[in-house]
């Protein structure tokens, strides 16, 4: 501009610019020919830097992100380092890895190029059998469950190799929640603790428990009323509705006793639950022949065997859950029962036998 004699005042005036911005252009141009107007590959100083330290950021995230998922892998051998970095090579740099790890490009790319071993090709289809289990459980159970799977399928290894893979592969158990309000019904007939922790059941329809547990949906709170056979741990009988009145029990037991039939010398124990010590729940048990025995208020261990089961409910199926009707929370709490509890889930208080299998092979004896 200065080379053609136009006065800066007729350049902004032509250009449609503030003549402070011109001057500033021009005061740059002098100061940074090169630099002045970045372009073609080349970027101010300023930006240039920001790049920089994006890069160092994004780079520094990857390596925290590395070292949580594999911070385990500090102290072990090169080959499952090695494995790692083949498998989460989709998600990070392989130079990133190796070097968080503490191994080499190198290396690695030789490991890859390396016949695989015979316990690899074992560990290999290991996997692949603790998976079908992990999440035939809805990715409920843990070494010892997948364990007795895996045998099943005719493949021989031991409890800590299984281990091993699962913690390798990141597969673990629901952690336990628990939660439930308070009942602050009337208290009416009180009976005995008969059955006084004795959790054990020679046969089926000796000993029966009962309990009810909560689960929270959009709609409100639904009740679910259940009667374990202590003898196989086996659900009998079952209840679900939106109140928790005697007839939601009730139900439970008239179920019980419809599926099992009336059996001599039956113990019922439940909690001192208002439903329970109800004149109506009381009447159904006289009419049927059943014992009623109670656990001591306020002592959850008097009745741990249907406790536990809740909790199994709660934490391989529910908790993690949010249910919009309380027709949604049914069906899945009668998946749970009817086609895992029952028929497949493995007990280890039953010799790690499904509750139904355990009836069927006593039936055998």
């Amino acid at each position: 501009m200065t080379e053609r004699g136009v006065a800066v005042a007729q350049a902004c005036r032509d250009l449609d610019l503030a003549e402070s911005v011109l001057r500033r252009w021009m005061r740059e141009l002098m100061a940074a020919p090169v630099a002045a107007f970045p372009g073609n590959g080349l970027q101010c100083a300023e930006l240039a830097e920001i790049a920089t330290l994006t890069k160092e950021v994004a780079k520094l995230k990857a390596e925290r992100d590395i070292l949580k998922k594999a911070g385990s892998l500090l102290r072990a051998g090169s080959d499952m380092t090695f494995a790692f970095v083949a498998k989460h090579r989709h998600i990070w740099p392989v130079s990133w890895m190796c070097a968080v790890l503490g191994v080499s490009r190198s290396g690695f790319h030789a490991w890859l190029r390396r016949p695989i071993s015979e316990r690899a090709a074992q560990d290999a289809k290991l996997v692949q059998s603790i998976d079908k289990s992990f999440r035939a459980s809805d990715r409920t159970y843990g070494a010892r469950q997948v364990w007795r799977d895996v045998l099943e399928e005719d493949l021989a290894c031991g409890l800590h190799r299984i281990e091993r893979l699962m913690r390798l592969d990141a597969m673990r158990a629901r952690p336990k929640r628990r939660g439930n309000p308070k009942d602050d019904g009337e208290r009416s007939v009180i009976a005995d603790n008969i059955l006084d922790r004795d959790f054990t059941a020679d046969r089926p329809n000796q000993k029966w428990l009962a309990d009810f547990t909560y689960i929270w949906t959009a709609q409100g709170w639904l009740y679910v009323a259940v009667v374990l056979d202590l003898f196989s741990r086996r659900v009998v009988g079952w209840s679900m509705k939106a109140e928790r009145d005697a007839s939601l029990v009730m139900d439970a037991l008239m179920m019980a006793v419809w599926q099992r039939g009336k059996a001599d010398a039956l113990l019922h124990h439940s909690d001192q639950g208002s439903q329970y010590t109800s004149e109506q729940f009381q009447r159904l048990l006289l009419d049927n022949g059943i014992i009623c025995s109670m656990s001591r208020a306020g002592n959850v261990w008097d009745n741990s065997a249907m406790e536990s089961f809740l909790s199994s409910l709660k934490i391989e199926r529910t908790a993690r859950k949010v249910y919009r009707t309380r027709d949604a929370a049914r069906a899945d709490v009668f998946d749970y029962i009817e086609r895992f509890h029952n028929p497949r889930r493995r007990h280890s208080k039953l010799g790690y036998l499904s509750p139904m299998a355990f009836e069927d092979r006593a039936m055998q004896i």
